[in-house]
């Protein structure tokens, strides 16, 4: 497949961006790093406008439109575009600023467009200097001209991080979450609440309201990103990075059987990654049409060090040999998976000391083979997540830098 390098280039100078490419280059060895020691992001841009922009979360309505929801300084907003990115509307804010966003390296405002048109964002923000968080929601029902009021996910007064939302093909909401709610019953036995809950909740009237949350399971990791995937409507499978006994965070994977019923934990590899500290770098998830899992994650443990692919073609209950993903000897970060057709695409950061390459690797048999790397771009200075998203017949990466916004289109949706 021909890689069409179709750049999209909003912006000359951005302010504001977290040391990711020096993190990055180090490979995030943190054995003595918490989150109590990441810098937040100088807030010397603030606009509302792509070329302050730190992050950027895509997404592609049904009908079409390229909508984003990014971070500017301590505010986010959302605009949309008809053109693949070429133009977009004017900015609109979904909150007032006053509150303190979550900046965590990990942390990133999420958008989902339903079927009526109704745009639902979700983010979160620290209510306190201990990285407690507090996780919001806010919808436009007109075209994105105006949001609601934010509310939160829950009225629990404990913290919640990383949340992701996803449509499911009947229109229903589903979030899931980091929630520390159930510290403060191990805390009152006088036992210790290593990590987070996992929680979820899900909304049947276009994210208005929210279900009660649950809690799947306890003693995830507090300070990486969920990821999160459909198997069909109400089966949601997530992927995230648990606490094992000794303090081994390797990747782990959940598979919905219902809206209510979360299956059994299954571990994803056996990295061995004894760590009691943030690696702040989550995985990725996609499901393929055949049912297939894909997934991509980093680690330093003692089996393995790097970033890696794995598929599972029995629903999490064993994935294949870890492979690692490449170039050898430089620090690789920040992946992206999406699966279309039997297609598998994988995107992620590779700092070679002087700059960070964009690469992207696809296999055309379910992730059976894959072709050789590619370097789609590069910058020398600080960036976004890449981000691989499907628009129409289409694959797009998503790549806000301190040059400017890219959106770069890579192949055919097969």
């Amino acid at each position: 497949m021909r890689l069409m390098k179709r750049y999209v280039v909003l912006a000359a100078v951005l302010a504001g961006f977290a040391p990711a490419a020096m993190a990055d280059a180090h490979q995030m060895k943190m054995s003595h790093m918490s989150m109590a020691h990441m810098r937040e992001a100088p807030q010397g841009c603030s606009d509302l406008t792509l070329s302050c922009a730190t992050t950027v979360t895509p997404f592609f309505a049904a009908d079409g439109t390229l909508w984003i929801a990014a971070r500017a300084g301590n505010r986010i907003f959302v605009a949309h575009s008809q053109n693949d990115g070429r133009t977009f509307s004017n900015a609109v804010a979904i909150d007032s600023g006053s509150a303190k966003l979550d900046w965590g390296p990990d942390a990133r405002p999420k958008i989902v467009v339903d079927h009526s048109g109704i745009v639902t964002v979700a983010y979160a923000t620290f209510r306190d200097n201990a990285f407690d968080g507090e996780v919001f929601t806010t919808q436009s029902r007109d075209g994105g001209k105006s949001f609601d009021s934010p509310k939160p996910i829950t009225d629990i007064q404990e913290s919640q991080r990383f949340i992701d939302i996803q449509l499911d093909a009947d229109g229903h909401l589903f979030a899931a979450w980091l929630d520390k709610r159930d510290r403060v019953a191990f805390k009152a036995e006088g036992k210790a609440y290593p990590g987070a809950g996992l929680a979820f909740a899900w909304s049947n009237d276009h994210g208005k309201n929210f279900s009660k949350t649950r809690i799947v399971l306890d003693n995830t990791c507090e300070c990486c990103r969920l990821a999160v995937a459909l198997k069909g409507p109400g089966q949601p499978v997530v992927l995230f990075r648990k606490i094992f006994p000794g303090g081994i965070r390797d990747p782990a994977i959940v598979t919905f059987h219902g809206p209510n019923k979360p299956g059994l934990l299954h571990r994803v590899s056996v990295d061995d990654w004894q760590i009691d500290a943030c690696p702040h770098k989550g995985p990725s998830l996609a499901i393929a049409a055949d049912g297939s899992y894909h997934a991509v994650w980093f680690t330093q443990g003692k089996a393995r060090q790097g970033l890696f692919y794995a598929r599972s073609t029995d629903a999490g209950k064993h994935f294949s040999k870890p492979l690692p993903l490449g170039p050898a000897g430089q620090a690789l970060s920040r992946s992206s998976i999406l699966a279309t057709g039997k297609t598998i695409w994988i995107a992620w950061k590779a700092f070679d000391g002087t700059k960070t390459n964009l690469m992207l690797m696809t296999s055309h048999d379910d992730g059976a083979s894959f072709g050789p790397l590619r370097v789609v771009s590069s910058t020398a200075k600080n960036s976004d997540h890449p981000i691989l998203v499907r628009g129409g017949n289409k694959v797009f990466l998503s790549w806000q830098t301190q040059e400017g916004y890219h959106l770069i289109a890579v192949g055919d949706a097969s």
